[in-house]
């Protein structure tokens, strides 16, 4: 285990973790609110996409947010765009596993997440970007510290209508874990 808070831990993102996390890409409730583009994935292109993209990149590490009672897999949370001459990255986090939705655990695997940022990385700034019309997560960022920064408008066409996207910021000054 990497990181723990009381009821998640974070662990490296392995080969192993392709078939649950296929079954989160796919899911369309949970892309609902994370992915722009809301395809269809086969296995193999989850493989290949964890293999090269995740695990093969040089600039983002991901990690696996486990429940620690049951040691469930519930979903993935990472830093990308991670740019270490400037001190920042950028994160995203997926709950995959619907059952956990709305209880905290998002809040806790974040902090978690944001803890290695700023103290072990010793990260400047990390943002995340994130659909106008996902208010709970909105506010669970407002929550942690982000600051709002931007607004890329109608960037997203999502169930008959535009979206914008809300860029978030937060400086390692700002956070308090």
């Amino acid at each position: 285990m990497l990181f723990q808070s009381a009821r998640v831990y974070l662990r490296k993102m392995t080969e192993e973790d392709v078939d649950v996390y296929h079954t989160w890409r796919n899911d369309a409730e949970v892309m609902r609110t994370t992915s722009p583009s809301m395809d269809v994935f086969t296995v193999e292109g989850t493989r290949e996409f964890v293999s090269q993209v995740i695990l093969g990149s040089t600039t983002s590490k991901s990690y696996i947010i486990v429940d620690k009672q049951t040691q469930t897999p519930i979903g993935i949370t990472s830093l990308i765009q991670i740019d270490l001459k400037n001190r920042n990255a950028e994160c995203i986090i997926d709950i995959g596993a619907k059952e956990f939705w709305g209880k905290g655990y998002g809040n806790e695997a974040l902090r978690l997440l944001l803890d290695y940022a700023f103290l072990e990385m010793n990260l400047h700034r990390v943002s995340l970007r994130v659909f106008s019309f996902n208010e709970k997560a909105i506010k669970l960022y407002e929550k942690i510290g982000f600051k709002h920064e931007g607004i890329s408008r109608q960037l997203l066409f999502r169930e008959g209508k535009w979206h914008d996207l809300v860029h978030m910021g937060i400086l390692q000054n700002e956070y308090v874990s």
